[in-house]
């Protein structure tokens, strides 16, 4: 676990707090915990576009690719110029 270094103070509602204390009890956490989980899923994340958008340009990458025989032969310990 990372060294926590830094202070945030937030002021909560009773009910919202009391509802925070109950999650971590359940989950035998602390509030302090669910807050940095929290954070970190919100500000943190690798968003739905990002990842799409990184799969679009792996999808339109040209690499050479040999036909499955070949290939085989290769990852089977084979060179490529068997």
């Amino acid at each position: 676990m990372p060294t926590l270094t830094k202070r945030v103070q937030v002021l909560l509602e009773p009910p919202q707090f009391a509802r925070l204390e109950e999650i971590a009890k359940a989950r035998k956490s602390s509030v302090g915990a669910l807050i940095r989980e929290a954070v970190g899923k919100e500000y943190f994340r690798t968003d739905r576009k990002e990842r799409l958008a990184a799969v679009e340009r792996m999808a339109a990458m040209t690499l050479p690719v040999a036909d499955w025989e070949q290939m085989e032969r290769e990852s089977i310990g084979g060179s490529a110029l068997d």
